[in-house]
């Protein structure tokens, strides 16, 4: 079917849109008389617009009439899902109301829709989940995972009111019946069981073989059953038993602070169920401090129906704390794993470095091993955890390793026949097999051909009776059955008759270790001999055809152009290689002379690194020379040689061998593929020679080897591991099993099993015990190697390595390293000396003793702990930036040192309130806490010149920055310009050099949604049915594992010139992206933060409009008043605009950053900020946590106090408590404990004395009990600063201000829309606030409009795109109004803009057509350019014809 919906209706008025869709199927249900109308869009279609044009067709047909659309899947976002949410509820009316209000939140991948109306069992059951994934598919061809969920608000006063039993329910339905208990067990027995005062001692009437019988009763009487497995299925009514160990805790207040409503899941790890506690306000203490995360209870009680949750839950009558019975190791010499993983392993392993750390130390282990595969990103864990450990008394050592890639590019092409002649006979074979071990299996067909002078003159084949069954997935791929050989040659004489066909010609084949390995096994069996050398052609195609993606025989002879070939016959199979062969050679020749074999290793060089085999190998630093050298291997690794992972080559590992000691891993490692392949002894004992000790683990871990047929069963394991053995004997190395540990314990080995099947892993049901094992549970796994033996590679090999490795290594050296410019100490003080004399001294006079205090006090803290160059450093970045035009903003709390703001840094005075005269440098300071900022301060004139005075000042303690001895590691973050940031980095490393600059590492792990998807991936495919608490814990289980790495948005890291960014950390790409030239720190930049210097250059808006505002207006930023008063009155007001029509808000600050969102709208309404001060309050809350909803917004709407007076910032707290009288240092400790939301734990019998003493209210001490995280007073300080200047733009100088505002917001303008004027606007603005579930695109369009219609509703207008008068990218203010620039026009981005305005204003192009041939822009945007009136003046074309003359 083809066509267009107008072709089809040309009597139906439809939309453009909807006209112009092409009919892909039309499908006509004659029972139901129903046509479905499949149609491609090509831009996306409301669903109401799809169901008017369905109706206005089923009338035109008198048929029931539906269009399904079909869309590019590029064109799919999330808020598409809200239209298929329409589609859902016209096709199942019984679902309307559940998707109202519904919230989206995705990963890309995965959908979580929550669901804020209930409905989700029957939403769940009527698999409408399903149903919008496949209708997702069908509409875009995309594949997503959905996940409802169900998070409406908790209402705690009606959750409370129906603390009494609810009506019975089951778990399976709205509104189940009640059931009959099923256990026994619990259940309420008497009164209302309460909390006790002090947990008892109590001895429970069972043994239990997971904790033991003493408890600690803390709820209730003890009335306990022995408990049952969670597992068990329960229902509503059931009493019950359980225990477990809790892993989650959530917890509500009702309003009227009476009632706690505490919640916590627990787990026995047979499965998981939901506590819930309804009681008094009073026990709170008492209910979290027995119930928290990590402790386990056994509690006695009934599952109830949780009508909020639709889920069951499990009320108590009895609760006791016991203590679980962890595994030890009791062995009196004790193992040391050497082979261990942590969640960095790239979705490999679950359990972080410092849980494996503290249970080898429990054990009492001397020392464990961390080995990741292929990075160290676990080492700063590790290295935290034992040194807290030592700290405690423990002598453990930890081993730092890595689990390598490694590649053997020692290997020649060819090699043990170099010298014979190309011309000479030269067989090329192939064969086929029953499997895939030459010990176990054996060959069904030998082909081979004959080469002599480069030509073939000669074939073999034959069938071969391999004596036993061919397994049916082998006849599947060969084609060979057992009829087919049952009369075939016997083995022996299929072989003598290759053997005698061959002579004493070179064998050629295609991975030909694995057919010389058969033929060599084979000989073996049958007594004959065999001395054959062989040339594989897979290495020879790795380096003469290095662009292809891989080497098989079927992709080789595809490039050559060879023809098709029944490809896994062993005949046809030979004689296409031998014609692969004489093609490499043809090749070969076009390179240089080509006589022997041998002159194939010069003529195609040596085989790139990243085309080679990977094999694993173990390496362990031995000492501090070792580490750097591995920091060194893993930087080479990613930079130079990363092809799907980092790979080692032996090449470079033996140029950085010092200090290594290398192992060979596990099965996938060199040595144990070598055996496995039954390569020649020769050749194993080679690949043995390069590591220093030889690795075995547990018969599990190879087990798939079994199942995949590589070897008969798993006594042949053992023998594997036996050989090992008896090699390290011959070669006398050591000997060591280890387990290859991926995770703690084995009931967790259900985390990695459902991240690997995530990661479509088919074998992840087969999961391996890859548990961290204690001593006895090794020596059992290695007992068939006799007792003695089993102790020397499980005990003291493992020590005897651990013995040879140094006990102070540290990855991450103690100590600050800080670079080094020299004289930055005087420079610094020159600069602050200098600026504080211009601004303060007055002639004649001293400096005023708080300038000079606080200066001296400052500057000797800095030199004294060394952060002179780091001040400087800043200061270079700074007037870099300005020199280029561009001023900076501070952010953090730099700007809470008086330093930073004489040195030119910060434009945050910290000082106290106060005004100085620019002429004569007079001051006056207000010290006594009654001004807030001296931005608030009243206008005076200087006493000496009489002319108006400077208010500055914002009272901020230095010690929030540097601490309250000077001594705290400082950051100093600086907002550049996103137009001049790149060339700040570039600068940063023109200071030090590009070998010493690098951008600051970031470490990306699963979050719970993603996890969630994991979770509900695994439980699909598998048809589980796990409940809520299980499925919570499962989804923690997999949460925090290594996914990839980035970079920070502007963190640069500064090596000093005296050192090697190896001495601290290896460096890569991010996100193993080879194509990319930035390069990162390895260790996430956290771990090096009080080690080596992180500079945070972030791009920022403001600095971008500072300078569009300075350069249209001419006036300077640092002229602009902060103390207008008609700026404030912007922030509660729309009067200053002078608005022509009221426009539906009550704040004038749509674009001032900070305050232009509807959220600090609002909190400008309920607060009222009469100045500075208090938009500095405003500030600080609107970026805090716990600090405004539910503290300070209560406390300015009761009356208890205002906007003035709450806590607004971290620093405010130490200024108010000094001025109330707390000693400083109490002062300032009590501020650190309330911003980092321990003032509910940490306050104690001091603190309380000092608030009791120095007349603290009350409202004040319980909000800062309140409080989770404050923001830096100086941060808020800088940030307002910035919205008072741009607000005096917008009153004063408002075209300009709208200009430069909307520069940054130019990619979400719906030019059109605004070109029809303000009516227009105003209504699209309805529209998306009629839209109940706004897509982000949407709010971001909402963002523009809004500051259009304020701009309108002033009479400033816009003036369309025009070639000749429309800057690039930037408005342009004509006549007050704004003329739009080439950006604003839909699909034509920052470069097409700038090459159309450089091509246009160069004169070159005189028509259309020369406009979009010069600047590349393609036509789609010239067209839309052309049909806006853009290119007026402008002909299409440049030809003329004799009538033009």
């Amino acid at each position: 079917m083809s066509g267009t919906l107008k072709e089809l209706f040309e009597d139906i008025d439809f939309s453009a849109v909807i006209a112009e869709g092409n009919v892909l199927k039309i499908a006509h249900k004659r029972a139901k008389n129903e046509l479905n109308f499949n149609v491609e869009f090509s831009e996306l279609v409301p669903m109401k617009e799809l169901f008017a044009a369905s109706e206005a067709i089923s009338k035109k047909l008198d048929a029931e009439a539906a269009i399904y659309p079909k869309y590019y899947s590029e064109l799919f976002s999330t808020s598409y899902l809200y239209e298929i949410f329409e589609l859902l509820k016209k096709k199942f009316v019984s679902i309307n109301g559940y998707f109202d209000n519904a919230v989206i939140d995705d990963d890309g991948q995965t959908f979580e829709i929550s669901l804020k109306s209930g409905g989700k069992s029957m939403l769940l059951g009527m698999g409408i989940d399903k149903k919008i994934e496949a209708y997702v598919k069908g509409i875009f061809d995309k594949n997503i995972s959905v996940i409802l969920s169900s998070d409406n608000e908790l209402d705690v006063e009606e959750y409370v009111s129906r603390e009494a039993p609810v009506e019975k329910v089951s778990v399976t339905s709205e509104a189940p019946k009640p059931a009959k208990p099923k256990y026994a067990g619990g259940g309420s027995r008497g009164r209302r069981p309460q909390f006790l005062t002090e947990p008892e001692e109590t001895l429970l009437p069972f043994e239990n073989p997971h904790f033991d019988n003493n408890a600690k009763l803390f709820f209730g009487k003890g009335n306990f059953d022995a408990p049952v497995p969670m597992s068990e299925p329960f229902s509503e009514q059931d009493a019950a038993t359980l225990w477990g160990t809790v892993f989650k805790t959530e917890d509500k207040l009702s309003r009227d602070k009476k009632t706690l409503i505490f919640t916590a899941y627990f787990s026995d790890k047979t499965s998981s169920q939901i506590l819930k506690i309804i009681t008094e306000a009073a026990n709170e203490e008492a209910v979290k401090s027995n119930i928290s995360d990590g402790k386990s209870i056994i509690v006695s009680g009934k599952f109830e129906f949780d009508q909020f949750t639709k889920s069951l839950n499990f009320r108590p009558d009895s609760m006791a704390s016991i203590k679980v019975k962890s595994r030890t190791d009791n062995a009196e010499q004790k193992r040391v794993e050497l082979h261990m993983h942590t969640n960095m392993s790239d979705m490999d392993a679950t359990t972080p470095a410092g849980e494996l750390v503290k249970q080898a130390n429990a054990w009492g282990h001397r020392a464990v091993a961390i080995t990741d595969h292929g990075n160290l990103q676990s080492y700063p864990e590790a290295m935290n955890t034992i040194e807290k450990l030592q700290k405690d008394g423990s002598e453990m050592k930890m081993i730092y390793g890595v689990e390598a890639y490694f590649v053997n590019d020692s290997s020649a092409l060819v090699a043990g026949c170099c010298d014979y002649s190309v011309d000479d006979e030269i067989i090329v074979f192939d064969l086929e097999t029953t499997g895939l071990s030459p010990k176990t299996e054996r060959i069904t067909e030998i082909g081979a051909v004959k080469l002599k002078n480069r030509e073939i003159i000669d074939e073999f084949g034959t069938f071969v009776n391999p004596e036993m069954p061919i397994p049916a997935q082998i006849t599947e791929i060969t084609g060979i059955t057992d009829a087919m050989v049952e009369n075939a040659p016997s083995e022996k004489d299929a072989l003598e008759a290759f053997i005698k066909f061959a002579g004493k010609g070179v064998l050629v084949a295609h991975n030909a270790n694995f057919d010389t390995s058969f033929i060599r096994a084979a000989s073996s069996r049958q007594n004959i001999e065999y001395k054959f050398n062989f040339v594989d052609t897979v290495g020879i195609c790795r380096a003469a055809l290095p662009r292809l993606k891989n080497h098989k025989l079927d992709t080789v002879a595809k490039e050559y152009k060879l023809g098709d070939f029944n490809h896994h016959r062993a005949v046809d199979d030979a004689k296409m290689l031998a014609k692969i062969f004489q093609c490499l050679l043809k090749d070969a020749e076009k390179l240089g002379r080509l006589n022997q074999l041998g002159d194939l290793n010069d003529l195609f060089g040596g085989v790139d690194a990243k085309k080679l085999p990977t094999y694993h190998m173990i390496i362990l630093a031995q000492n501090k020379v070792g580490l750097k050298n591995l920091y060194k291997l893993i930087s080479l690794s990613n930079l130079n040689y990363f092809y799907k992972k980092p790979r080692i080559p032996l090449s470079e590992l033996q140029k950085h061998r010092e200090g290594l000691i290398i192992g060979s891993a596990c099965e996938a490692g060199e040595l144990f593929r070598a055996i496995l392949d039954d390569k020649p002894q020769e050749e194993v004992d080679k690949i043995a020679a390069i590591y220093d000790y030889y690795e075995i683990q547990p018969i599990c871990n190879n087990r798939f080897l079994v199942r995949d047929g590589r070897v008969a069963d798993e006594e042949a394991l053992r023998m594997l591991n036996q050989r090992i053995v008896r090699l390290a004997e011959k070669h006398g190395k050591l000997c060591v099993a280890t387990c290859d540990v991926h995770f703690k314990d084995k009931e967790d080995g259900i985390f990695r099993k459902i991240l690997q099947a995530g990661q479509g892993y088919k074998d992840a049901d087969y999961q391996a015990d890859l548990y961290f094992r204690t001593t006895d549970e090794m020596l059992e796994e290695f007992s068939y190697l006799g007792k003695e033996k089993a102790f020397e590679v499980v005990v003291t090999n493992t020590n005897k390595i651990a013995d040879m490795i140094d006990g102070d290594i540290r990855p991450i050296p103690k100590g600050t390293f800080t670079p080094s410019i020299e004289g930055a100490e005087q420079e610094l003080q020159d600069l602050c000396w200098g600026r504080a004399n211009a601004w303060y001294k007055e002639d004649g006079k001293e400096l005023p003793e708080i300038v000079e205090s606080r200066l001296k006090r400052e500057l000797e803290s800095i030199i004294k702990y060394g952060f002179s160059v780091l001040y400087m450093i800043a200061q270079k970045l700074v007037k870099y930036s300005e020199d280029n035009g561009y001023l900076v903003g501070s952010r953090g709390s730099v700007g809470s040192s008086f330093v930073a703001i004489m040195s030119g840094i910060s434009e945050v005075n910290p000082l106290a309130p106060h005004y100085r005269c620019p002429k004569c440098r007079h001051s006056e300071f207000v010290t006594d806490g009654s001004v807030g900022s001296g931005f608030d301060l009243p206008p005076k004139n200087c006493p000496n010149c009489g002319i108006d005075m400077i208010r500055d000042g914002h009272d901020i303690p230095f010690e929030t920055f540097l601490g309250f001895k000077g001594d705290k590691a400082p950051d100093i973050d600086l907002n550049f310009s996103g137009e001049v940031q790149g060339k700040v980095h570039r600068y940063t490393e023109e200071l030090f050099g590009k070998d010493h600059v690098f951008k600051a590492g970031t470490i990306s792990a699963v979050k719970d949604k993603t996890a969630f998807g994991f979770v509900k991936k695994y439980c699909d495919e598998h048809g589980f049915t796990f409940n809520d608490a299980e499925i919570e814990r499962l989804t923690i289980g997999c949460t925090g594992v290594k996914r990839t790495t980035s970079q920070h948005p502007g963190g640069m890291v500064v090596v000093p010139n005296d050192y090697e960014v190896y001495d601290f950390t290896p460096v890569q790409h991010p996100a193993d992206k080879t194509e990319s030239d930035m390069i990162t720190t390895h260790f996430d930049f956290h771990a090096l933060h009080d080690t080596i210097l992180k500079l945070d250059e972030l791009g920022h808006d403001v600095p971008t409009l500072y300078k569009h505002l300075e350069d249209m207006t001419g006036i300077k930023i640092a002229d602009v008043p902060t103390s207008d008063p008609l700026v404030y009155k912007l922030f509660v007001s729309t009067e200053p605009l002078n608005l022509q029509e009221d426009i539906g808000v009550k704040s004038g600050t749509f674009g001032i950053p900070e305050f232009g969102t509807s959220f600090a709208m609002q909190m400008l309404q309920d607060a009222q900020p009469k100045n500075f001060s208090d938009l500095l309050q405003i500030s600080g809350l609107s970026h805090g946590t716990d600090v405004w909803l539910g503290n300070a917004q209560d406390l300015i709407k009761n009356g208890t106090c205002t906007i003035s007076d709450v806590i607004g910032t971290r620093d405010s707290i130490m200024v108010y408590l000094m001025h109330k009288g707390v000693e400083p240092s109490l002062a300032f400790k009590i501020m650190e404990i309330t911003r980092k939301g321990n003032a509910k734990k940490l306050f104690n019998e001091d603190i309380y004395k000092a608030f009791e003493e120095n007349n603290v209210p009350e409202w004040y001490v319980e909000s800062c009990k309140k409080i989770k995280y404050m923001f830096p007073k100086a941060h808020a300080a800088a940030y307002v600063t910035a919205a008072v200047k741009l607000a005096w733009f917008k009153i004063h100088k408002p075209a300009e201000f709208y200009a430069a505002t909307l520069t940054k917001h130019t990619d979400n303008l719906e030019l059109e829309t605004i070109l029809r004027g303000k009516a227009a606007v105003k209504q699209r603005i309805e529209e998306i606030r009629s839209n109940q579930k706004p897509s982000a695109k949407e709010e971001d369009v909402m963002d523009v409009l809004l500051l259009i219609y304020e701009m309108m509703a002033r009479g400033i207008d816009v003036l369309p795109v025009d070639a000749k008068l429309s800057n690039a990218v930037t408005y342009v203010v004509e006549d007050g109004k704004l003329r739009m620039p080439f950006m604003a026009v839909s699909g034509c981005g920052e470069t097409a803009a700038l090459k159309l305005k450089e091509v246009i204003d160069s004169g070159e192009a005189l028509s259309i057509d020369e406009i979009q041939s010069m600047s590349g822009v393609n036509s789609t945007v010239i067209e839309k350019l052309k049909d806006m009136g853009v290119f007026k003046g402008f002909q299409q074309s440049a030809q003329y014809t004799l009538f033009d003359i």
